[in-house]
């Protein structure tokens, strides 16, 4: 299986269980690792033939922008499913950090796994 990763991907979102958390965005730190066949794309050098991780990023700050979570887990299923179902990969890893929500913690959040 072959692996394009992103990591640390600041992205804006409205996230919390309370309803005064949700009031302005905050940041939600992602580490996404995206599995897919790149076997084509390492012989035709043609981004046709892999995914463009830029198109992934930028897709899921749109989407995270637009949405409002009350919880981690919930957002990081959003995103694995956004990841499966547009950009066809077969499996995506991701870690879910909400930094600095709580005293004395640097940073809460979850990892999933999903498959196509």
């Amino acid at each position: 299986m072959d692996t394009i990763f992103l990591e640390q991907v600041k992205v804006q979102t409205k996230l919390g269980v309370p309803d005064w958390e949700r009031a302005v965005p905050q940041t939600v730190i992602l580490d996404i690792e995206i599995g897919y066949d790149f076997s084509k794309a390492c012989q035709s050098d043609a981004i046709e033939d892999t995914i463009d991780y830029g198109q992934v990023v930028g897709r899921i700050r749109e989407t995270l922008a637009e949405c409002s979570f009350k919880l981690v887990e919930a957002l990081g299923e959003h995103v694995c499913q956004l990841v499966l179902q547009e950009f066809k990969a077969q499996n995506v890893k991701l870690k879910v950090s909400k930094p600095g929500i709580l005293p004395g913690l640097k940073a809460l959040g979850v990892m999933l796994y999903r498959t196509a």
